[in-house]
């Protein structure tokens, strides 16, 4: 897909079409890497920007509690955080 560079204010870009957008999940801030042929155009990592998905794919079985050869019955089954 060709596209033209264009003045944009004192600063120069390209548009983007919405299908390549909606194709490769592209919005808000982007990361630009200049590469041997050219800029490289990827999506923002945010650090712990994937945490909620790993936590919501979980599952929720509260197994989060710490079990000891001593532990009490009130540690295994009464103590909440």
């Amino acid at each position: 897909m060709k596209a033209q560079i264009i003045q944009i204010g004192n600063s120069q870009g390209i548009r983007i079409p919405k299908a390549l957008l909606e194709e490769t999940k592209i919005s808000g801030e982007v990361e630009l890497e200049v590469v041997p042929d050219g800029i490289f155009i990827r999506k923002l990592k945010k650090p712990r920007g994937d945490w909620d998905a790993i936590f919501s794919s979980l599952p929720d079985k509260d197994d989060d509690v710490i079990r000891t050869p001593t532990s009490t019955e009130f540690e295994q089954k009464e103590w909440q955080w």
